[in-house]
């Protein structure tokens, strides 16, 4: 026979007041026994949804509030009592600092671990004092204004003191005065160059003057086509937003004309975004991940038309079943602890797109260490063999999220990772060699791991856990990637987290959500080749804007040897001179 589903029904607060004082007095009418049984329904399927992670009391608030950090100190709040979290805790020796790492989604949170473990500022006073100077760049920051010298309007070296009787003399004072003015301008500039002609009365021949110093033919100088560049791939802005401001503020820039200039760019940049696949590919660690894209050629009606009229959509050997479209971001850290952010969009997923990086791996290296989350049919490179560390952030962030329904269990395990990442603080901080790194993590958080997993294995083993509920899928998951998540205990320079590429791939979700889709896939080649250089270069503290119009007003030197044209060797091919052969 069908159970009948259960009909939706209304209590407000006054009948509910009259139910409880008729039970009170033990005078339920059928009615009454009929809304209490409705509501004890009500309560044990809302507590079952709440057991879920995905509908915990966390997530909800996140989804309705936004995240602002996962800071254990944040999620379990401090105790005053300062007694031990949990029941096996009190052997943990944690740190009374309350640092731990907030990890980040694929789209919210870009928190990274607190290096000196320091609690969040409360409202109404900072917990720690001020930095001197706190608020205000000083000189130094400003590396790309303009520099000037003011010379004194009167005085100069070895003029008399105006001030003194005596006769001294004055000497220059080794460190200047400095001001700092900011200036406003539109993002792309422009000059009007009226040159003056001369007609001759008897020939008619016209001369021209010539074009100042340092002017081209060329109506769109290599910084315009940088700042755009920069604009649409480094921040999002996208074409025709810009094209209004520019037309707002006098110096008009169609969007069509924006794309044939990033389009030219690309042509330029090709060689180098090329050289840095290879590059990255001889790594000793990459970070892979991947967002969702929206590529209009090959969606809905677009995709249709064109296999109709016979053309080729470049399946790309993933399989014609395949529909969805991502983009797969890849760090690679390479010699001289330089990074290199890649950018890849297409129907290929993360572990397709590293396995094309890898396929350039020089034979004679090692398998690198590959970090990514756990969901391995994504992520993996098919049959390149790679050494697999898992985040982390992603296993943390299960617990913090059912916190609200299982808080001791939960608190236990966020501060035994708040041990973990307070131990690689202290080692990034002294500077540890890979080699250093694992022997300290080996001493100091070795233990504290072995018992994280007895004590994992004990609730199921013990029964004190159901594993269907939200901290038993949250066990799981943590028991399952365990090898994984563990390498940084067995492998030098094996990483906590994937929190890197997870912050790469903001960008992609900051063009995302500007400019929601690119048209074409020679659009999407565009975006991700410019937005690898450009995060490339924010990686290494190098002025995106400054390289790429190097590499456009040097782009024949820039074919021949593109490796002389890397984020941070350019500056030295600049002062090395040309090869004009």
């Amino acid at each position: 026979m069908k159970q009948k589903k259960n009909q939706n029904f209304q209590v407000d607060a006054a009948e509910l007041e009259e139910i409880l004082q008729r039970a009170e007095s033990r005078n339920l009418s059928e009615q009454d026994y009929k809304t209490v049984v409705a509501i004890i329904k009500a309560y044990v399927q809302v507590y079952a949804l709440l057991q879920k992670s995905k509908v915990s009391i966390s997530r909800l608030k996140k989804m309705i509030f936004g995240s602002k950090t996962e800071k254990t100190s944040s999620v379990v709040g401090n105790k005053a009592d300062g007694s031990s979290p949990s029941q096996d805790e009190s052997s943990l020796d944690t740190p009374d600092s309350n640092d731990d790492t907030a990890s980040n989604d694929d789209t919210d949170s870009d928190d990274k671990p607190d290096p000196d473990g320091s609690p969040p500022d409360s409202d109404d006073k900072p917990c720690k004092p001020l930095a001197k100077g706190h608020g205000r760049n000083g000189a130094a920051a400003y590396s790309g204004a303009e520099k000037t010298d003011v010379p004194h309007e009167s005085l100069k070296v070895g003029d008399t003191c105006p001030h003194c009787q005596d006769g001294s003399r004055l000497y220059k004072v080794t460190e200047s005065g400095v001001f700092v003015q900011i200036i406003g301008q539109a993002p792309l500039g422009g000059i009007v160059h009226s040159l003056q002609k001369f007609r001759c009365d008897l020939c008619g021949t016209v001369f021209t003057a010539k074009r100042p110093e340092g002017v081209g033919p060329e109506k769109y100088d290599a910084t315009a086509a940088a700042m755009i560049s920069v604009l649409k791939y480094g921040t999002g802005m996208p074409f025709n937003r810009l094209d209004n401001m520019q037309e707002n503020l006098g110096i008009p820039v169609p969007s069509s004309t924006q794309w044939d200039i990033v389009e030219g760019m690309h042509d330029k940049i090709v060689p180098v975004f090329q050289t840095l696949v290879w590059t990255a590919s001889q790594g000793d660690v990459l970070y892979n991940d991947d967002t969702t894209v929206k590529i209009l050629e090959l969606m809905g009606k677009r995709s249709e038309q064109a296999l109709l009229a016979g053309e080729s959509l470049d399946i790309e050997g993933v399989g014609e079943d395949r529909t969805g479209l991502y983009t797969t971001g890849v760090v690679s850290t390479v010699d001289e602890g330089h990074q290199i952010g890649l950018f890849f969009s297409s129907r290929k997923l993360a572990g397709e797109n590293l396995k094309d990086v890898l396929s350039q791996r020089a034979e004679e290296l090692g398998p690198p260490i590959q970090m990514c989350d756990g969901l391995l049919s994504h992520n993996l490179p098919g049959e390149l063999k790679t050494i697999l560390a898992n985040c982390m952030c992603h296993s943390r962030r299960k617990f913090v999220e059912v916190y609200d329904i299982f808080q001791e269990e939960c608190r236990y395990v966020l501060e035994v990772l708040k041990v973990i990442y307070k131990n690689d603080t202290i080692a990034r901080k002294q500077e540890l060699s890979p080699e250093e790194r694992l022997r300290f993590h080996q001493a100091e958080s070795g233990p504290v791991m072995e018992e994280l997993h007895d004590w994992l294995n004990r609730q199921f083993d013990q029964r004190l856990v159901e594993p269907n509920s939200g901290l038993g899928e949250s066990i799981n998951y943590m028991l399952k990637h365990w090898k994984g998540l563990t390498l940084f205990l067995r492998q030098a320079g094996a990483p906590l987290d994937n929190n890197i590429c997870e912050r790469l791939l903001k960008k992609a979700i900051l063009h995302r959500r500007n400019s929601l889709f690119y048209r074409s896939r020679k659009g999407a080649q565009v975006g991700d080749a410019l937005m690898s250089l450009i995060y490339t270069c924010q990686l290494n503290r190098i002025n995106p804007f400054d390289f790429l119009t190097e590499l456009y007003r040097n782009a024949k030197d820039v074919a021949k040897h593109p490796e002389r044209w890397l984020p941070w060797n350019y500056h030295e091919t600049l002062l090395a001179g040309l090869d004009t052969a």
